[in-house]
């Protein structure tokens, strides 16, 4: 039914010093050496647009975006201004690790037009942070952060609980030094065991013992309660935000928006099309700068499809789904979708229904991954 230019850009930088045990995103780790093949390919990528776009958002992430010198940032950041013409009240935020973040790397950040910076901080415990295999000290966040607003004001803390080992009176003070550090956004993500992993390995060895889900379902609930007590909002399952701080780029996924997306393992959703790219990093560079498609699955949706997957992902926000928008999107109510699924949650208290919105409940956001599959 509706089709709309993308008004987001997602690009994937995938370099790290260190591939952490529990992350199964796209990177090569320790590779510097690639980087220039990687800003030639992603030049060539880029030149698939052949006329320039005006977004609303410009994500980096990875990877660790900010392991580029800064030259090479410059020209990273060079590539996708040419490209994308940021709006004049739009997000250009990045993904940054504390440590290597220099005072240089931020300046030509901001000079790039980056206004939003995510830290992955994940904990102020060093053990946690050993354990997490994360490079970086405690005190190494607040001296990141207080760089970082030298020059880019809104900054985001990103954390991580249910980690093996972690306990409650851990969790709480990764929460006190968070919002003491008075960022505009956290993020809150559970642990995952993502098979192919160390991590999953490990956990398959008895190396490592996952958190008791009853421990892990105690900590959510800490931050959901302290979080908005400090005056962030709760908008999102894992994001948290103060008044007018919201993830603008994320928005547009949450909301089933199209957006453009560059880089190797990069997903695109543009007229209701969905493409991926190659994951393999040395995969996606050896396709592009062959002059191949650097695409690896396509998936044509029908109007049901993105109905379903509308449902799926906008549950995730604590608004929920309006009923109303649904139909006049994709021609769909919930009720012709998962008439059964949606009474059966709405009687088990995970859903509620008030004929306008339905959203997850409190309870609902515990076993949030289970009652959105059966909308799909």
């Amino acid at each position: 039914m509706e089709c709309s230019p993308p008004r987001a850009a997602y690009i994937h930088v995938p370099f790290c010093v260190h591939r952490c045990g529990y992350c199964d995103f796209t990177l090569v780790a320790n590779r510097d050496d690639l980087i220039g093949d990687y800003l030639a390919a992603l030049e060539i990528e880029l030149n698939s647009l052949q006329s320039a776009c005006e977004v609303d958002t410009i994500f980096f992430g990875g990877g660790t975006p900010t392991q580029l010198e800064p030259a090479q940032l410059r020209k990273l950041l060079a590539l996708v201004n040419r490209w994308f013409h940021i709006s004049p009240d739009g997000e250009f935020s990045t993904e940054a690790n504390p440590d290597g973040l220099t005072q240089e790397k931020v300046a030509v950040l901001a000079e790039g037009g980056v206004n939003r910076v995510s830290l992955g901080v994940q904990s102020f415990d060093p053990a946690v942070l050993e354990t997490l295999e994360r490079r970086h000290l405690p005190d190494d966040i607040g001296v990141a952060t207080k760089r970082v607003r030298h020059h880019i004001s809104n900054v985001s803390l990103d954390l991580i609980f249910g980690v093996p080992g972690q306990s409650i009176e851990s969790w709480d003070e990764t929460l006190a030094k968070t919002i003491a550090l008075k960022p505009q956004h956290v993020s809150t993500y559970g642990l995952t065991f993502e098979k192919g992993t160390t991590f999953w390995s490990r956990r398959e060895r008895g190396d490592l013992v996952a958190m008791h889900p009853e421990i892990e379902r105690d900590m959510y609930r800490r931050a959901m309660q302290v979080l908005p007590a400090s005056g962030y909002e709760q908008y999102e399952l894992s994001n948290f935000a103060k008044p007018d701080f919201r993830c603008r780029h994320n928005e547009t996924y949450w909301a089933a928006q199209p957006y453009f997306a560059f880089g190797p393992g990069a997903a695109r959703y543009v007229d209701g099309r969905r493409e991926t790219n190659h994951r393999s990093v040395f995969g996606w560079l050896k396709r592009v700068h062959a002059g191949e498609s650097p695409v690896a699955e396509v998936e044509e949706m029908t109007d049901e499809d993105r109905a379903r997957e509308a449902i799926v992902i906008g549950l995730r926000r604590t608004a929920g789904v309006n009923r109303q928008h649904l139909l006049d999107r994709f021609g769909f109510t919930p009720e012709q979708l998962a008439t059964a699924e949606l009474q059966r949650h709405i009687k088990l208290g995970n859903l509620t229904d008030n004929g306008d919105q339905i959203q997850l409940t409190t309870e609902g956001r515990y076993v949030a991954d289970s009652v959105v599959m059966d909308f799909l």
